[in-house]
């Protein structure tokens, strides 16, 4: 029987990248969108507001009834990003907005997957290398990253106990429809030039690290932030 993961925010960039490549890689995924329930090739979807506790809690019920077995592994993917500004002129309700989702959101699925998940199993959460690489306009979303690094590294101590590893997942700039909206050419290759390798990442090699990381071929890696960035930082 496969080992079952899920997946929070799976629906497009990242997020889908990882439902393809676990999948492949013998896992059955469950994952939440935006929409309502599916089931394709690739996981099946569930509606899901991770600003809500009860949301969160009930996804990851129907999720062990619809497959009739414990949850190994969950992923907390889902987040948002807002334009960027300086802290001067940051909008409030902008930052508002990356904290309820970024930060609440992500304490309500790591909250719930410390409950849920079985013993010996895994939780990964993504974060962003622009926690240790400064850039003008980005420390408020920055900042809620940093809080959700904070949230695993006490999780891998509370967890130890029952053989559940908790890692981190911290890309660097990734060619998604999301990162290149609102960006010209010239941005997106300066964001390119930031990393020696010159060019930005891939969906799919964050996926591979966060399939690696849920496998047992990472069975000594835990507590760490990996950083797939190309040697941006």
């Amino acid at each position: 029987m496969k080992p079952l993961v899920v997946l929070f925010g799976g629906s497009r960039g990242i997020g889908r990248a990882c439902v393809e490549t676990l999948s492949k890689d013998g896992y059955d995924v469950a994952f939440t969108s935006t929409s309502g329930v599916q089931e394709g090739e690739a996981g099946r979807a569930y509606a899901c507001d991770i600003r809500d506790a009860g949301s969160v809690a009930a996804v990851l019920d129907k999720v062990k009834q619809d497959f009739g077995r414990p949850v190994h592994a969950v992923v907390a993917n889902a987040g948002i990003n807002v334009p960027p500004a300086p802290l001067a002129s940051f909008p409030p309700a902008d930052f508002e907005s990356l904290v309820s989702v970024n930060l609440i959101g992500a304490f309500n699925v790591l909250s719930a997957a410390a409950r849920v998940v079985e013993d010996g199993g895994a939780i990964v959460g993504l974060t962003t290398s622009l926690v240790r690489k400064a850039v003008p306009g980005v420390g408020p979303y920055a900042a809620t990253k940093a809080a959700v690094e904070s949230l695993l590294r006490s999780m891998t101590m509370e967890l130890a106990s029952r053989k559940i590893r908790v890692n981190g997942v911290a890309p660097g700039p990734v060619d998604t429809d999301l990162f290149r909206a609102g960006k010209s050419e010239e941005a997106v290759a300066k964001s390119a030039a930031m990393a020696p390798l010159n060019r930005v990442g891939r969906p799919e090699e964050i996926a591979a690290v966060v399939s690696f990381l849920i496998s047992e071929k990472s069975s000594w890696i835990n507590g760490q932030i990996i950083q797939p960035n190309g040697g941006l930082v």
